[in-house]
């Protein structure tokens, strides 16, 4: 399959769907050999390993701040150097006041948003796609 470059293009292929489950995002430091294999995306930021893990698999410290959230695929096979997909979504999230954190992987984007906001967020995207 080949990745898709045009903005409009990914937007209209996007087929955004919600991945069962939620997320959150903690950095960890001594746990990290342990809670690593379990995550579903890292950053090693300057402050320490950022990881996305399951809820069930945050560590009883987590920072107290680490809101649960849900993950919308994208399906569309995004190009790396693709532009627009990112800024139509986070646009269009943004306007209903839907908090987004997006992760860019090799074929897809996923957008994580705040775990009560989810099935309203899925709705802005998938009336985004329509047009």
């Amino acid at each position: 399959m080949n990745a898709v470059r045009d903005g409009k293009a990914m937007i209209a292929a996007m087929d955004p769907q919600l991945l069962p489950g939620r997320f959150v995002f903690v950095t960890v430091g001594d746990d990290a050999a342990t809670l690593s294999p379990l995550a579903l995306g890292s950053f090693r930021e300057t402050e320490g390993l950022s990881l996305i893990l399951a809820e069930a698999d945050a560590p009883a410290d987590a920072d107290a701040g680490a809101m649960p959230m849900r993950c919308i695929t994208l399906n569309v096979h995004s190009a790396l150097d693709g532009v627009g997909l990112t800024a139509a979504v986070s646009g269009a999230l943004a306007e209903c006041d839907i908090p987004a954190n997006i992760v860019a992987a090799y074929h897809h984007d996923h957008v994580f948003v705040p775990a009560g906001m989810a099935d309203e967020a899925l709705a802005v995207l998938r009336k985004l796609q329509a047009g």
